[in-house]
């Protein structure tokens, strides 16, 4: 019966339904006919499981990360970084495209939403790289890709999720994907300047030398310190122990609104309002989908899918670092039919077992999520 159940599941993927009505399809037909008799599940094995996980301190730190990032996003302070990281490498071949990239990087950082990075950078990017004489698609895809760097650099709600199902710490999970993140950022860099080398139509502009771009990065620099800071404040507190994952998000909430509202001036309090009303639309949206996939997976569990899938890797090859890497692929898969936060909710507590026994770190595996998902 488990494998109709994630057939349901795929099906139901594929076709547009809506990711948690595909996790209630499979979490239904589990409940009727699961079992080792088929006679199914009794509800009360399940719906209580869902509510008394949500019940965690941890997940409040999601919505209000969400808040940060969206009272950040209309506080005009994308403008500010992209002009801060002109003054560095925009006078290369390319270097437009470096800008653009890295700033998504630093304010997908500050704000943890590739959406709102899209929404701020590439809006201000899209025009400018165009006018340079971008290709469209170039650009596009330039800006689509790099907007996704601030679901490697923390914080972020993926990784806060992954190191609640499975028992490990934040920060360390949050610490796991630095580095990865730095070196996609590199690559991004790389292959725009690789991409647009011999383009004739891609214009360089010619900035202050001298002292007078010292002044510039100084006098820009100071603008976007303000910004910056956030990322340092969130994981110095963190690390430093001062603060939980979930005060830092408090924190990071406090901080933005006196920032985007007094210090860059592009914060009104309608556009306060309006951070707020869509924070919690989006919560409510993760929260539904969190309490359907918490169903799902421990139904999975009781159906000993660890257990199922780990004999059919093993099937392919014993060697575990093969292994790994039909897990990678199988993660490239789940995100392509579903968002990140659910495919690490439904694939954290089906996986984590496999890791474990292969002998891999739960952290290194954190890393791999990040990553792929």
């Amino acid at each position: 019966m488990i494998y109709i159940a994630v057939l349901i599941l795929l099906v139901c993927l594929v076709l547009g339904v809506p990711v948690p009505m595909s996790f209630m399809a499979s979490t239904a037909w589990l409940l009727f006919f699961g079992g080792p008799t088929g006679a199914g599940y009794a509800s009360s094995m399940v719906l209580p499981y869902g509510f008394s996980s949500m019940n965690s301190i941890a997940l409040i730190s999601i919505a209000l990360f969400i808040m940060a990032g969206g009272i950040m996003e209309k506080g005009r302070i994308g403008e500010k970084l992209i002009d801060f990281v002109d003054v560095f490498v925009g006078r290369i071949k390319g270097g437009l495209g470096v800008v653009g990239t890295i700033s998504c990087a630093v304010f997908g950082s500050i704000t943890g939403s590739a959406c709102a990075t899209l929404s701020c950078i590439g809006s201000i990017m899209f025009p400018r790289l165009e006018a340079a004489g971008y290709p469209r698609g170039i650009a596009a895809a330039l800006m689509s890709n790099a907007s996704l760097l601030g679901m490697l650099i923390p914080p972020n709600s993926t990784l806060i999720i992954f190191a609640w199902i499975s028992g490990q710490s934040i920060l360390a999970c949050f610490l796991s994907t630095v580095l990865p993140g730095i070196m996609m950022t590199a690559l991004i860099c790389l292959v725009n300047c690789w991409l647009v080398r011999k383009n004739p139509n891609v214009k360089v502009t010619d900035p202050p030398k001298g002292r007078a771009r010292f002044n510039l990065m100084k006098q820009r620099g100071f603008v976007a310190l303000p910004a910056l800071m956030l990322p340092f404040i969130v994981l110095g507190g963190i690390y430093g122990g001062i603060m939980t994952p979930t005060e830092a998000a408090a924190v990071a909430v406090i901080y933005a609104i006196p920032t985007g509202m007094f210090i860059y001036k592009g914060l009104t309090l309608r556009g306060l309002w309006d951070s707020l009303v869509e924070s919690a639309v989006t919560t409510g949206v993760v929260m539904v989908m969190l309490y359907s996939v918490m169903m799902l997976s421990r139904l999975y569990i009781m159906e000993n899918l660890p257990g199922k899938m780990l004999g059919l890797f093993r099937a392919v090859s014993e060697n575990p670092w093969i292994i790994l890497f039909m897990i990678n692929i199988f993660l490239v898969v789940m995100g392509m039919l579903m968002d990140d936060i659910s495919s690490v909710t439904l694939g954290t507590p089906i996986l984590i077992p496999i890791i474990i026994e292969l002998g891999f770190n739960p952290i290194h595996y954190a890393a791999i999520v990040g990553v792929n998902t």
